[in-house]
């Protein structure tokens, strides 16, 4: 299994911990959850966009982009990798569940 997030979420937790001058999470970090949260927020509409051009390698960066906030914003909120792992693992365990998915579809 490629190892790849869970070195990138290493290197947040470490940044965070471990201030570096000019390091752009520490700077996340310093700036506050709010600014962690606009940042995901434009990565999101960022990425949509990139979709809906239909420029494949746009939006590979973009939802790279988007990951990397998301994983800021955990380690800001204390949220294990392993959790959000887990509960993915979870999901995927499961079968059938078209009639629950479209429900969770109309309520949101």
């Amino acid at each position: 299994m490629d190892r790849t997030l869970e070195q990138l979420y290493a290197v947040i937790l470490d940044r965070k911990t471990n201030p570096q001058e000019g390091s752009y999470t520490c700077y996340l970090f310093d700036k506050g959850l709010d600014k962690i949260l606009k940042k995901v927020g434009e990565e999101c509409a960022e990425t949509i966009i990139a979709a809906k051009n239909d420029v494949p390698a746009d939006t590979v960066g973009e939802i790279s982009d988007l990951i990397y906030h998301l994983m800021v914003m955990m380690a800001e909120k204390e949220i294990p990798l392993d959790d959000v792992l887990a509960e993915l693992d979870r999901r995927a365990q499961k079968i059938g569940n078209l009639k629950q998915m479209k429900q969770v579809d109309k309520e949101s």
